[in-house]
């Protein structure tokens, strides 16, 4: 073990080089046909995926010189740590958006979760050219229209399918916005 990777030790965390290596490792591990084959034999088994992940997350701490129980606890404490390192950050939520697919993919089985996959890459282009619509508002206007698409969502209990506002929709709460309907009271 280095001498930072000590410090890092008796600091109660791991380095950021000992964290983007284990991201780095495990996105590579879960992209391997055998590794994914041995998450959905252990669903298959009626096992946690994300047991298998853990332990997959174990396995490269094992190998890499770091103690697989203080290295898990150490993950529960990136976004504290390493809060002000945005680059470190965004490779952790990768890191998590993987393990979170890995068990997905487990549990869907490969053509359910291809489905997924182009339903959500449908949903991520209908909501890009929403927002590319949404740019030939005023800010005020589009400040209104992120905040009636906010309460879509919500009523809709965070249903992705709700994050998205047609055209109609659009212009209807602009057009609202400008000429409001006044109520008797």
């Amino acid at each position: 073990m280095s001498a930072s990777a000590l410090e890092y030790k008796d600091s109660g965390m791991l380095s950021r080089e000992q964290l983007l290596h284990l991201f780095d490792r495990f996105a590579f591990l879960t992209s391997q046909l055998d590794v994914k084959k041995r998450i959905a034999d252990a669903v298959n088994d009626k096992q946690e995926a994300v047991a298998v992940t853990t332990a997959i997350q174990e396995e490269i701490f094992g190998d890499m010189g770091v103690d697989p129980r203080f290295g898990i606890a150490c993950l529960g404490k990136v976004s504290t740590a390493y809060e002000n390192d945005q680059d470190l950050m965004i490779h952790f939520y990768g890191f998590l958006a993987k393990e979170e697919m890995a068990c997905e993919e487990a549990e869907l089985g490969p053509e359910k979760f291809a489905e997924r996959l182009h339903m959500q890459e449908k949903l991520q282009e209908q909501q890009l050219e929403m927002l590319k619509y949404m740019r030939n508002f005023h800010l005020d206007d589009q400040s209104t229209i992120l905040d009636m698409l906010h309460q879509q969502i919500e009523k809709a209990n965070f249903d992705s399918e709700a994050s998205v506002l047609s055209v109609e929709q659009i212009q209807d709460i602009v057009r609202r916005k400008v000429s409001p309907v006044f109520r008797s009271r």
